[in-house]
């Protein structure tokens, strides 16, 4: 491929509801272009986007895939996102390295919870946007409807630029309202002038009215034109709509049918007229020499820099750095800084990626994308510059886990490689998260969602060749006393020389410091006990506690009052003072009125009002407490709600199902609580296995 001029390139990202048609779309486009000589299917697994195994086997994507076609005299990056939620990290580092989004709305479904997210997306980045209604070939679908459900979401900015025209419900052309014209396809998408409909003109004339009224608001000079009655040319039409669509400000709604390639050169000609080149977008990095803001803003004449947006770290392709420029023209041969791990680079390849296919070229130009090959450890998020002028860009900002399994290895043998594979995979997938919990001893894999999980878990069997179980996660119970208790613990032991003596009196009560396992405290009088077995009492108490008498989890908000005790000037030892200590401990806590504590966490969930009950209704079965309702800015409404973390297991997808997908929440730790008894009891019983092994 050759290489192209910032103001020639448009990056162009797919977002919409999973199913909506974005891979079957960007084949389309590939195969016009001239990238491939047959048009795939994603039902037959040879799409260029979905090359992955695991997008083969489930026909949907779970990966962004970045596919270049050249269009006319322009080069259109196209990348390729999931639809479905538990991939919505992929979807997001596209979004942060696109300049313009196409958001994809199946004709025969109409506007779904995915393209809602879609928008949001969009208006998270500010980036200017088409919808494309896909499926216009099946029989029945209605393009009005969508229209007017789009209309209904997002007010006046939504301008229809087509209408269909069908003969007997078929789908056999289009009106274009900007020419004012009807087109008919003959082949392959290719198309002839003809009458438009009679059945057309009441709605032709009122979408019409939409984009007159848009390209008059664009100057003085049009307003009053467009009062006067006159008429626009299409010159003076289209160069108003590339005004108003680079600024958000008018959303086109085309349409097409992509598995017969109807309506996409018409798709791909407006990206390239409407959408703006990256030179027309803003990026700025702090320069790290200086402290100051450096305004890149894709200019080919400034210090090269750019930004990994996405990493693939996959064992048959390899390692590759998915890199977006943001000054200046890097080239192959470059030696660039990352600024992120203070490291140097040598690029020796760069590479535009076609799908799964890499392929070499010698230069990137500002606003373009691209990847390298094995550049050691950079990660997705690093800037890369020159050390002259280190650049750092901001990260991208990456949905966070809430849905977590815990995991073993069927093969014991296999820990190591399993630990390696999970570092790969999050290199990929920043969504993904493995974490250590050593206080509950478990390995626990954090995700989006059940499905996200499943996937990791197929892919690690597909391509490392080692499996894991899930099961559901411990929860970090605590052991804490209501009470104060007495207790008296001699440890006496006699065999053959010295023996072992340690004698204690010990008061325990509630401290009321829940952060703190054990305050220990003396009021020995006398010399009963001398101080210097007072540290050995100590650590007796601070090995107690992290495995309580109750059900072995750790002990927390108790303080233990060392007040009398004895002695043997022979046999007494560090040893034996810390082993009663122990006992008193065990003895003491028992006698204090144990309890057991469960963890809460606040929550929040938002979600649309006609949700709420449900929602709701639903918190009060988890034993949830809700603390308040309120409005956020996408016009959700934020419950927020204090939550057992025992009730919280596959909260993500009861809500999904219980909100059409529409819900999200996160939470975080609050404190803990004292569990109802009928939970004490089973969790006590559930561990009694635990207490026997720690007395045997």
């Amino acid at each position: 491929m050759d290489v192209f001029r910032t103001d020639r390139i448009r990056n162009v990202v797919l977002l919409g509801h999973g199913g909506a048609g974005k891979t079957t779309l960007t084949e389309a486009m590939a195969y016009l272009s001239g990238i491939t000589n047959r048009l795939g299917k994603v039902v037959d697994g040879n799409t260029v986007s979905d090359y992955d195994k695991e997008e083969i086997k489930r026909k949907f994507s779970i990966s962004t895939s970045l596919v270049p076609i050249v269009w006319g005299k322009n080069k259109i990056n196209i990348l390729d996102t999931p639809g479905f939620f538990d991939f919505v990290g992929e979807a997001e580092e596209a979004a942060a390295a696109a300049d313009a989004a196409v958001i994809v709305v199946s004709g025969k479904s109409g506007v779904q919870v995915g393209t809602q997210k879609a928008w949001e997306l969009c208006e998270k980045y500010k980036l200017p946007r088409m919808i494309f209604v896909t499926e216009m070939d099946i029989d029945n679908v209605s393009y009005r409807q969508v229209v007017e459900q789009l209309t209904d979401l997002y007010g006046r900015r939504i301008a229809p630029l087509h209408m269909p025209i069908r003969e007997n419900e078929k789908f056999v052309g289009y009106i274009n309202i900007v020419k004012n014209k009807g087109r008919r396809y003959i082949d392959k998408g290719k198309k002839e002038e003809c009458e438009i409909p009679e059945y057309s003109k009441e709605y032709l004339e009122k979408y019409r009215d939409t984009l007159m009224e848009s390209v008059a608001e664009t100057s003085e000079e049009f307003m009053d034109r467009y009062f006067g009655g006159e008429e626009f040319s299409v010159t003076e039409i289209s160069s108003a709509l590339s005004t108003n669509v680079k600024e958000a400000s008018l959303i086109p709604v085309c349409m097409g049918a992509p598995v017969t390639l109807q309506g996409v050169s018409n798709l791909l000609d407006d990206i390239c007229g409407y959408f703006p080149d990256p030179a027309e977008r803003k990026c700025a990095g702090v320069n790290q020499a200086g402290n100051g803001v450096f305004e890149a803003d894709y200019n080919f004449q400034k210090p090269k820099s750019a930004v990994i947006f996405k990493t693939i770290a996959d064992p048959f392709l390899g390692k590759y750095s998915m890199i977006k420029v943001c000054s200046g023209v890097i080239k192959s041969d470059d030696i660039l800084y990352n600024v992120s791990q203070d490291s140097e680079e040598k690029l020796n390849k760069l590479y535009i990626l076609e799908g799964s296919r890499p392929i070499e070229i010698p230069e990137l130009h500002a606003g373009d994308i691209g990847a390298i090959a094995k550049l050691g450890d950079a990660k997705t998020g690093d800037s890369l510059a020159t050390k002259t002028l280190p650049v750092l860009y901001g990260k991208i900002d990456i949905s966070k886990p809430y849905t977590a399994k815990r995991y073993k290895p069927k093969n014991k043998a296999d820990v190591d490689k399993i630990s390696q594979a999970f570092s790969r995979m999050m290199q990929e997938d920043q969504t993904l998260k493995i974490v250590n919990d050593s206080a509950n001893r478990q390995t626990l894999i954090w995700g989006i969602g059940d499905q996200h999980i499943d996937v990791v878990v197929s892919k690690l069997l597909d391509r490392y060749k080692v499996d894991v179980e899930l099961s559901q996660p411990k929860v970090a119970f605590r052991e804490t006393i209501r009470k104060k208790s007495d207790v008296e613990s001699k440890y006496k032991k006699q065999s053959g020389g010295h023996g072992q003596y340690g004698h204690v009196k010990m008061r325990f009560e509630p401290s009321g410091d829940l952060e703190t396992p054990c305050i220990f405290e003396q009021e020995v009088v006398g010399g009963a006990v001398p101080k210097n077995y007072f540290p050995a009492v100590e650590k007796g108490l601070q090995d107690a506690v992290l495995s309580g008498p109750l059900a072995a989890y750790p002990v927390v908000g108790v303080k233990a009052i060392l007040y009398d005790g004895s002695y043997h000037p022979v046999d007494s030892s560090e040893m034996a003072f810390k082993t009663a200590a122990t006992m008193a401990f065990k003895k003491g806590f028992m006698e204090a009125g144990p309890v057991l504590l469960e963890p809460i966490v606040t929550m929040k969930i938002a979600v649309q009002d006609k949700f709420t009950g449900d929602v709701m209704g639903d918190l009060n079965k988890r034993r949830g407490r809700v603390l308040g309702m309120n409005p956020d800015q996408g016009g959700s409404t934020v419950i927020e709600a204090d939550v057992p973390e025992l009730e919280i297991y596959g909260y993500g997808t009861t809500l999904r199902s219980m909100t059409g997908g529409s819900g999200h929440f996160a939470y975080e730790f609050a404190r803990y609580e004292q569990a109802p008894s009928d939970v004490q009891e089973k969790e006590i019983a559930a561990r009694a296995s635990k207490i026997k092994n720690v007395e045997d």
